[in-house]
């Protein structure tokens, strides 16, 4: 009897740690292909994780597919992982959540299946997995706190030299401070000495580079857009113009032509033009 219920206890303290974890996040999500296999979404697999995340009550969300605030803040949602254990005669599945710094923040029991055929098998083991999370009773926790203002206004005190007062006025030009004694015989030189300092060279900014298959995202700034990638990562920013659908760059100029986006800039003073899409 003390041994039942002591199970239950841990089973309720387990449960209400991992429910505690998951509260502190917006979205689960989903990659369109897990490290272990070599096709997106092979075996339906991420479908299939999807599927059962939103059954559950989790808001999941594929990885191009990121919502506005989670664009800004990938720290909003947590990356699922599938763990391969799989033997000659039995499927075995993990599936693991990773916050933004890839640290791991729950991990559910072994899912496995004898199914022969590859799909069954796959699914039957997820489906295993998930089952950890049953006892789970989701719901996300939006922050309430409000961000810490310090202000160190009052804090500067200015001093000047000029208003020394305690300084004798004989010492306040004066460069060389000596002393020359038959006990003592003291040399000290107060004149500023010449700084060594070379300011460093400008580098040269490089090119943005872009593949023809990147999405970029349009996030409104004062004055114009900055075109963000899925990372989120700030990639170009752009400033209006008084010509409709044509925006300044810092290297460049960004137009649109016949329905698509050009970003066109020199280097070394050749042109280059370059076809992006952007999503607005």
């Amino acid at each position: 009897m003390k041994y039942y219920i002591l199970f239950i206890l841990l089973a309720f303290s387990y449960s209400v740690t991992a429910q505690s974890v998951f509260d502190d996040y917006k979205y689960i999500i989903v990659p369109k292909k897990f490290d272990n296999f070599k096709k997106e979404n092979q075996y339906k697999t991420s479908t299939l994780v999807k599927h059962l995340l939103t059954e559950k009550g989790f808001n999941a969300v594929y990885e191009d597919a990121f919502p506005e605030d989670l664009l800004l803040n990938r720290c909003l949602g947590l990356l699922v992982r599938l763990h391969d254990k799989s033997s000659m005669f039995s499927t075995k599945e993990i599936i693991s959540f990773e916050d933004c710094g890839s640290k791991e923040i729950y991990r559910t029991e072994e899912g496995k299946s004898k199914e022969k055929e590859y799909k069954l098998a796959y699914t039957e083991a997820i489906r295993n997995a998930m089952k950890s999370l049953d006892v789970i009773n989701y719901s996300y926790n939006k922050p309430t706190n409000k961000p810490l203002v310090v202000s160190y206004k009052k804090d500067v005190k200015k001093l000047s030299l000029e208003d020394t007062s305690d300084t004798p006025k004989s010492m306040k030009k004066q460069v060389v401070i000596q002393e020359a004694t038959q006990e003592t015989q003291t040399y000290k030189n107060l004149e500023p000495v010449a700084s060594n300092y070379k300011k460093p060279s400008k580098k040269i900014e490089k090119i943005q580079s872009f593949s023809a298959e990147e999405v970029l995202y349009a996030q409104e700034i004062e004055n114009g857009y900055q075109l963000v990638d899925s990372t989120p990562k700030v990639r170009l920013k752009v400033y209006n113009t008084s010509v409709k659908d044509v925006y300044l760059a810092k290297q460049g100029i960004l137009f649109a032509k016949e329905g698509k986006w050009f970003y066109e800039y020199y280097v070394e003073g050749s042109l280059h033009t370059k076809e992006l899409t952007i999503k607005f």
